[in-house]
This record gives structure tokens, C-alpha cells and sequence, in this order.
């Protein structure tokens, strides 16, 4: 009997062996039927009974069927779930509990059990959960789907539901951290200097509350100015690993979201007693810098010191009187620095133009909500000569601090980013290459190299050339260790002017620190430090994105009723359709391919090159302007759908 078992086994395996499998992700279709896409770009159909046991996102073994020309697969093995910890929605049903989880793609109502320290009477339908999947039936023992609910959320009639719902998906805190009232100044070994009498003034949005940074600006005889940039000092009330340091390391950043901001330090020292309010005096790290007429950074020194802010300035009231614009004007001793600090920035653009890189100007979408989150109205928020002054001057900050660390310590919180990581610059050659563009490998990965190479991509003005290379570029990381940041054209950069709102910057600060009192310097950062502040800033900017979406729909649901008509640029294009940026407010829509032609044998979409044609004809492509008509606005999917304008 033993010997007939193990023959049998061993016969199975054999003809599983032989048996044509092939591996990938599942993805689901609203027909009930679905596709295994493989990692070298094959589908597979997969019917719909065998979609019974599989979900969108899934990582399967499937087995390989072929009936004469027709392929189909069938799941046998789970190789990855694609459904862990997820975000759904309380469906109770005749007594019987279940989830329908928060996924464009996924609509199963899987059944659930609460946690037992949740109260089940608390939790009702449409009520928002944090659930896990723990039972597939594609698992061995397991005959169906299973979750357990961990956590509500927040009620289903609750307003903030948008932002508890998003801030749940990320795993991000929900709140500011809690803190004491007893913060005492720690400066053991640190002299301050006392410049509470000079003129230093804050330059923010009029709803800022967190003012890191305050500037003092003076024009040197011998021509260029003398700029000093004083920033709040969260590090002298929060020793290393205090509890609030130790809290403010998880977090990493403040998260801004619209309408609300949760703190990466206690709101006491964000809002209080670190931010740089008018007539207040705080504690700052300095860092005075010399700036040439040219615009070229010359010697600079950093310091501790005492200041006291003489006035907070708004962005569009300091823009306004620099145009000679509005009633509003400063004071004769801020006045004179703003001018210089106009000319000073005019001067600093010029030099980065010619000698590194600037980013080209995008507009800010910022929400105006009411009380209970209501979008009342969403505004452009263009980059004026203010915006551009403050962001001058904490860039020529920022290049100082990237160069004092390198020096003096040899390590920090660098920001790095590489144009072209090697394993994709020999795709971006040879579409460079395509395009007749011939350069040299190098041009895109050294530095003095790319930034020829930038410049002379900018100056051909393509928009589509653009968006097509942009495919082939890195992100920005956090690093230790210095390294190039080719979006700036720079050698190296490590930001220390947002300590407030960055826990790598209150890094940075206690480097400098160290370097001010002579003191060696600790051993350099972890990467598991400096890989958590990458993906928790991934996970801040997602977070953002995702509930501007959602405000984008609300906005936008009546827009779409009436079919209303908007600008857009083409900013993807991918098998299904054409993603496309609404130019009045930043909202995205997806123009799906059968919205471009009645019959859509007739529309041909080319992803890998960004180009749509229509019955044989180019008509869209990457970049290009175009004018379109919502059509939906669908809540639950928190997605904008529209069509070519006729």
C-alpha cells in the first residue's frame, strides 16, 4: 500500500512536470472574467469559474491550457497574495458579516470576523475597517476567502472619511504625537550668538503655522550680498532619542495633507515653540553665505544663535508690492532686503541656468475647504518672485550644508538622485538614438555631461520627447554618503533648512552641531534609517495624492453631470486609454479607448511610444494640449473619467 502511495505521488509529480505551467498577476475585468500577465509582458485568459478563486493582484502558478488556437490558464498555486492588509467596507447581510474591500478592481464581499477586543455592535454597515486576508483558497486547507476586520477606521457618515481612509491605507498615524509641557532649551556646549536685534523677517502661506526659516539680507560694498538663513532648532529642546525623537524618527515627515496636517513632532514644538513667530525669540542654526553678483555661492559659515523675526510676510503680499502691485507695503528695513533679496535670487537663477539646473515652473492646486471639508473652490498658485526667493535661498543653503558634511564629517542625509540608473540608460540611448539625438553613454550618467545634454533637450521645447524620456528616469533616495543630484545639476545635497518637518534635517543639524563644538562625529546613518525616510516620504506624497483625488471627484461631480469642457495635457498613455491633467485645477481623468472612437478597432494606441491613432492617422500623443468633457466622477473608485471634447 505504501509502495502503491509513493508510485502514486511520484506519477503525479511527473505529470505535473510535464504539464505546461506558466507564472504571473492576476488581473480582474468588471465581466468576470480575467488575465494572467506574465513578467515578460504574455497574457492568459482566465475564465470566470477559475476567477472564483483568485483575486486582482494575485501571484499565481497557473496551468496552461490550449484548445486548437485559444490559451487559457488555470490557477493552481499562490505564489504571493495580492490582498494582505487592505481597507474595506462593512457589508452586514441577513446577520452575516462581510467586507467589500477598497479596490478599483477587487468588488468580492469576502467574508469576516471581528477581532475580539472590537466591539461588533460598534461597527456597522459602510462603516470603514482595516481587515487582513487570511484564509485563500488557493492555500493548502483553505476552501474560500476569509478576513478578519483588525480596526474601524472611521463611520460611514463621519466627514473626514476621506483623509482617516487614506491616512489607514498607508499605515500613517492619524494624529500629531501626544508631548509634555516641560520642553527646557539643551544647548550643553553650543554658544549662541545673539541676533535678536537684526532685522530677520519670514516670507510663508498665510495659513503657516510651522515658520522654519527666517532670512537676513545685506549687498556687500564690493558688489553680490551677504545672505543669512536662520532656521528653528527643534534639536535643542529634543535630545536624541527622547521619546519625541525617537517618534519623530518613525514618522520622518510632517504629512501635508489638504485641510490637515499631521506633525512629525508634538504640535507644542511645530507650532510653538520652534516656529520662527514675529516678535518671539528662538533658537536657530545659521548659516551665513556669501553670494557673488554673478550669482555664484562663495564662503559660508554656519552657527548657532538667538533671533527674533521683526516680520512675517505672506508670499503673494511680497510678490505684489515687488510688481507694484495692491496697497500692502513693508517696512524701510525689510523693504530694502526684499529688493536685494529679488535681485539676489534673479542672480542665483541665472548662475544655476548657465552653470547647474532648474526645475521648470509648475503651478501649486491649492484646496479651499469649509468646516466640515467641503471643497469650496480649488486655486492655481503660481511660482511668483516671492515663492522663487525662498526657494533660491534654501537651495544655496542646502548646497552649503551638503558641502560642510562631505568635508568635515564625510557622511549625513543626502538627497541623491541619478537622471539614469545604469540599468536603464542603455534603453534611454537607444531611444535617444531613435529620435536622432546621438550622444555618449556618459552624458547620462555623469553629471557635467547630463547637464549639456538637459539643457540641449530643453532647448528643442518637445513635450513629448520629454514625457517619453522622463519613463526612463530615477527618484530621488536618501543616502549617507554623497552622491549627485542631477535634477539640480548639483555635486551633492542635504537638506537641513525643514527640521521641523523632516526627521533627516534634525539629522543634518545635529552633524553640524558636532562640527560647531569640535566633537567627532557618530558613525554615519543606517540604511535602514535612510531606506525608511525614502518610502515614508514615498507613502506622504501617495497619501496626498490619493486624497486630493477624492476631493477632485466631489469637486468635479456636478462638472461631470453637465459634461463640462476643460483644457488638459496628456500626461500617460497606456493600452487601455489616455490619462490627461485638467490645466484649471491638477485634477487627472482617464479617457478610456472607447471614448476616443465609436469603434474601437478604429483607435490604435501605441503605450511604449506614447502616440493614438485613429483610423490610421496620429490624432494624440504624450505632451500634446488638448480639450476634453468629463463625463464621470465615480466616489468609490475616486476617479475622473472623460472624452475628447467634440
Amino acid at each position: 500500500m505504501l509502495q502503491n502511495n509513493a508510485l502514486l505521488a511520484q506519477l503525479k509529480q511527473q505529470i505535473r512536470d510535464n504539464t505546461p505551467r506558466v507564472q504571473g498577476v492576476i488581473k480582474a475585468t468588471d465581466k468576470g472574467f480575467g488575465f494572467l500577465e506574465t513578467d515578460n509582458g504574455e497574457s492568459y485568459f482566465v475564465p470566470p469559474p477559475a476567477m472564483k478563486q483568485v483575486l486582482h493582484g494575485d501571484r499565481v502558478d497557473a496551468v496552461l491550457k490550449e484548445d486548437g488556437d485559444k490559451k487559457s490558464v488555470e490557477p493552481e498555486t499562490l505564489l504571493e497574495p495580492g490582498l494582505e492588509r487592505f481597507i474595506a467596507r462593512i457589508q452586514k447581510r441577513d446577520g452575516r458579516l462581510s467586507v467589500i474591500p477598497d479596490h478599483p478592481s477587487i468588488k468580492n464581499a469576502l467574508k469576516a470576523r471581528i477581532k475580539r477586543s472590537l466591539d461588533e455592535e460598534s461597527i456597522g454597515d459602510g462603516d470603514w475597517v482595516v481587515a487582513r486576508l487570511v484564509r485563500h483558497p488557493l492555500k493548502p486547507d483553505d476552501r474560500a476567502f476569509f478576513t478578519q476586520i483588525d480596526e474601524l477606521v472611521v463611520k460611514a457618515d463621519d466627514p473626514a472619511v476621506p483623509w482617516r481612509v487614506t491616512l489607514a491605507r498607508h499605515a500613517l498615524e492619524q494624529a500629531s504625537p501626544e508631548a509634555g509641557n516641560e520642553w527646557p532649551l539643551r544647548d550643553e556646549g553650543l554658544q549662541r550668538e545673539d541676533l535678536t536685534s537684526e532685522p530677520f523677517f519670514t516670507i510663508d502661506s498665510e495659513k503657516t503655522r510651522d515658520m522654519d526659516d527666517a532670512l537676513r539680507v545685506e549687498s556687500r560694498p564690493e558688489g553680490g550680498w551677504r545672505l543669512t538663513v536662520a532656521i528653528a532648532d527643534p534639536t535643542a529642546y529634543v535630545e536624541e532619542n527622547h521619546a519625541a525623537d525617537l517618534e519623530a524618527r518613525t514618522r520622518a515627515f510632517t504629512v501635508y495633507l489638504p485641510g490637515q496636517n499631521v506633525t512629525m513632532l508634538p504640535e507644542v514644538l511645530a507650532d510653538d515653540l520652534c516656529s520662527l513667530w514675529e516678535g518671539q525669540e528662538r533658537p536657530v542654526l545659521a548659516c551665513s553665505l556669501d553670494i557673488d553678483a554673478d550669482g555664484g555661492l562663495g564662503d559660508y559659515r554656519f552657527f548657532a544663535a538667538s533671533i527674533r523675526s521683526q516680520a512675517r510676510l505672506i508670499y503673494d503680499q511680497v510678490s505684489d508690492w515687488l510688481e507694484n502691485k495692491g496697497d500692502w507695503a513693508p517696512v524701510d528695513e525689510i523693504s530694502e532686503q526684499l529688493k536685494a533679496l529679488s535681485a539676489l535670487t534673479e542672480a542665483r537663477s541665472a548662475w544655476r541656468t548657465e552653470h547647474a539646473l532648474v526645475f521648470k515652473d509648475r503651478p501649486d492646486y491649492v484646496f479651499d475647504l469649509d468646516d466640515a471639508g467641503n471643497v469650496l473652490n480649488i486655486r492655481t498658485e503660481e511660482r511668483r518672485i516671492a515663492n522663487r526667493m525662498i526657494e533660491e535661498s534654501m537651495i544655496a543653503a542646502n548646497a552649503c550644508c551638503a558641502d560642510l558634511l562631505a568635508d568635515k564629517v564625510g557622511h549625513g542625509i543626502f538627497n541623491v538622485h541619478r537622471a539614469f540608473e545604469p540599468d536603464k540608460a542603455d534603453a534611454a540611448l537607444e531611444f535617444l538614438t531613435s529620435q536622432q539625438i546621438e550622444i555618449e553613454r556618459e552624458a547620462l550618467l555623469e553629471l557635467t555631461r547630463y547637464r549639456e545634454l538637459k539643457r540641449a533637450l530643453e532647448s528643442r521645447d518637445d513635450a513629448w520627447l520629454d514625457a517619453r524620456l522622463r519613463r526612463f528616469q530615477g527618484f530621488t533616495s536618501m543616502s549617507a554618503q554623497p552622491g549627485p543630484h542631477f535634477g539640480l545639476g548639483l555635486p551633492a545635497y542635504a537638506t537641513w533648512t525643514s527640521p521641523i518637518r523632516k526627521y533627516g534635517d534634525m539629522v543634518n543639524h545635529r552633524l553640524i552641531k558636532r562640527v560647531l563644538k569640535g566633537e567627532n562625529a557618530p558613525t554615519e546613518a543606517s540604511a535602514a534609517l535612510t531606506e525608511q525616510l525614502t518610502e515614508r516620504r514615498r507613502l506622504n506624497r501617495m497619501a496626498e495624492r490619493d486624497v486630493k483625488d477624492w476631493l477632485y471627484v466631489r469637486f468635479l461631480t456636478e462638472a461631470a453631470k453637465q459634461q463640462q469642457e476643460f483644457d488638459a495635457e496628456i500626461v500617460d498613455i497606456r493600452r487601455g486609454g489616455m490619462r490627461v491633467r485638467l490645466t484649471a485645477n491638477g485634477a487627472t481623468a482617464f479617457v478610456p479607448a472607447p471614448l476616443l472612437h465609436s469603434d474601437r478597432d478604429k483607435v490604435a494606441i501605441d503605450d511604449k511610444e506614447g502616440r493614438v491613432q485613429i483610423e490610421g492617422e496620429e490624432r494624440f500623443k504624450l505632451g500634446d494640449m488638448i480639450r476634453v468633457a468629463l463625463t464621470e466622477a465615480r466616489e468609490e473608485t475616486r476617479s475622473l473619467v472623460a472624452r475628447p471634447a467634440a
